[in-house]
């Protein structure tokens, strides 16, 4: 006889799982004796649920490879919402379980009980519990494959304490099924697109996650480098969708519509290609785009097409197996843009040196200026290291265009909005990449959500460079309620946004967790500490004062 605690972590390791990302309850008690044996999967413990999802999903993105979070009865559940809900809109597949109470007694509705498959089913592709040991292989195998085809994303399984304790004979624990992402888009649809492009005097593409899943790095290139048209990241950009260092990199734009409709104004096309589609933040009152705009949209996830704006040519397939046929059928009608690429090269080329010249101006400026850091660090950051940035208003719209990003898994972020994703991604990521040099870009408010992280680094020693941009604020806040243009803007007064009374000491607390931290005033001295973190084999916080103003 074989106990349930067993059989899941036997069904776990047949699907490929390397880690369990977990914060143990007594629900869990079972699992966490049957690891004591275990010897093919590691348990990795964050401090919090928040901590542990958040790692999850950087395994997850970074790796492509199915993640397991742990969590702890309805409370750890519910602490852990937050980041299930940045994991949903990353796409990232996990398998996210939770200890439940005892069958034999949950219709009393004991402590710690409640519907975690209604609280999980809104974030989740797949939200299950398990009602009897016989039922986990199939539970397990249709989680795993639900959350690894594409659209990938997380899936959810309650599974209560007598499932791990119970014991079966000889049960079939099945196989894992696993469907191919290469779908390639129906051939009207790629000739419908082709048609739309080829009669576009001015087409603009936006490149999202599904770009960097996808690994299609290279047939995106040849797309734009044939039409001659820029490559802009998607809004809510989380991945390295394009390479920074190609000379159509046209960088990021800002989440707002105003901004959007400025871009597209210049343009009579807009080719999306796996992007999620004009994101925005905030409510404006205009449309990104103009009425009558064309969309040639191509993306893996059939919900995303024509979602909000109508597309003339809507392509259902993955980017890379569809984009050499698509480029293909361009060239077949008008050849290769040359005029109209040399054209938006150069504009691009001189928007990025009038930023560079903005950041080199004010490198001298104490206290230090976000564009100066993001410059500097840009030139120190070595070309194969993964960047996990949260930086929002010290990086909105320029971190992308002054930090390189040049391979699909280079740089990660808070796809979904939520903030204090960048510490726990990091961990996951540096597990599941351990030879890369990781790289974290984080405000002050936002690190302070999972600061507990870095105990977990710690302990695994895990080698990371943590930069900490402290302008002691939420200063993305303040930005947005002074264009509102009331009474904070006339008093210069932003109520709750100020994180000075008493100043948050990063250096203290990152102590305390285990890890090493300087702070850091200059340029020259922000630029010894990060090489010597970078040559370092243990991780290291780097707390940079920035200027305040609003």
């Amino acid at each position: 006889m074989t106990a349930g605690k067993h059989i899941f972590l036997d069904l776990l390791r047949s699907e490929g799982v390397e880690f369990v990302f977990g914060n143990p309850g007594t629900t869990e008690l079972p699992l966490m004796d049957a690891f004591v044996v275990e010897t093919g999967i590691r348990y990795i413990l964050g401090l919090n649920e928040v901590v542990v999802l958040g790692m999850a999903d950087g395994y997850a993105q970074a790796t492509g490879k199915l993640a397991v979070a742990n969590l702890h009865a309805a409370p750890g559940l519910g602490n852990a919402l937050g980041m299930l809900y940045n994991a949903k809109k990353a796409g990232a597949p996990i398998l996210v379980t939770a200890g439940q109470q005892d069958t034999t007694f949950a219709l009393t509705e004991p402590l710690l009980w409640d519907d975690l498959v209604s609280m999980a089913r809104p974030l989740v592709k797949w939200s299950h519990e398990v009602s009897r040991l016989a039922d986990l292989p199939r539970a397990v195998r249709r989680a795993a494959k639900v959350a690894l085809t594409q659209p990938t994303g997380p899936v959810f399984l309650s599974i209560p304490g007598d499932i791990l304790t119970d014991a079966a004979e000889g049960l079939d624990l099945l196989a894992p099924t696993r469907i191919g992402a290469r779908i390639i888009a129906d051939a009207d649809s790629i000739e419908a697109a082709a048609d739309l492009i080829a009669a576009s005097s001015s087409p603009v593409i936006f490149a999202g996650d599904a770009v960097a899943r996808s690994d299609a790095h290279a047939e995106l290139a040849a797309l734009a480098e044939a039409i001659g048209a820029p490559v802009h990241l998607e809004g809510m950009a989380n991945t390295a969708a394009f390479p920074s260092n190609h000379p159509l990199f046209a960088g990021s734009v800002s989440r707002m519509a105003p901004a959007l409709r400025a871009v597209m104004d210049r343009h009579d096309l807009l080719v999306s290609i796996g992007a999620d589609l004009l994101t925005q933040s905030q409510a404006s009152g205009v449309e990104a785009l103009a009425p009558g705009t064309k969309v040639v949209h191509l993306d893996n996830d059939a919900w995303e097409i024509g979602k909000n704006h109508p597309a003339a040519a809507a392509l259902l397939g993955d980017p890379k197996a569809t984009l050499p046929l698509l480029t293909e059928a361009v060239l077949r009608r008008v050849g290769p843009a040359a005029a109209r690429r040399v054209g938006a090269e150069a504009a691009i080329a001189a928007r990025q040196a009038k930023l560079i010249a903005q950041a080199e101006a004010e490198a001298d400026l104490l206290p230090l200026r976000p564009l100066p850091v993001l410059h500097r660090l840009g030139q120190l950051i070595p070309d194969d290291a993964i960047v996990i940035e949260e930086l929002l208003s010290s990086g909105m719209n320029t971190v992308r265009q002054l930090i390189s990003a040049t391979r699909p898994d280079s740089w990660f972020g808070m796809r979904g909005g939520g903030i204090g994703v960048a510490l726990p991604q990091a961990v996951g990521i540096k597990l599941g990449l351990p030879d890369r040099p990781v790289v974290v870009l984080s405000g002050d408010g936002s690190a302070m959500y999972s600061l507990q992280a870095l105990w977990t680094a710690a302990r695994y020693r895990l080698h990371m460079v943590v930069v900490i941009f402290n302008n002691r604020s939420y200063r993305i806040l303040k930005q947005r309620t002074r264009a509102i243009g009331g009474h904070s803007a006339a008093a210069d007064d932003y109520i709750a946004m100020d994180l000075d009374d008493p100043a948050l000491d990063f250096i203290k607390l990152s102590e305390g967790l285990g890890v090493e931290a300087v702070r850091v005033a200059g340029l020259d001295d922000l630029a010894r500490e990060f090489q010597r973190g970078l040559a370092g084999t243990t991780p290291l916080v780097i707390e940079v004062e920035i200027d305040r103003t609003v």
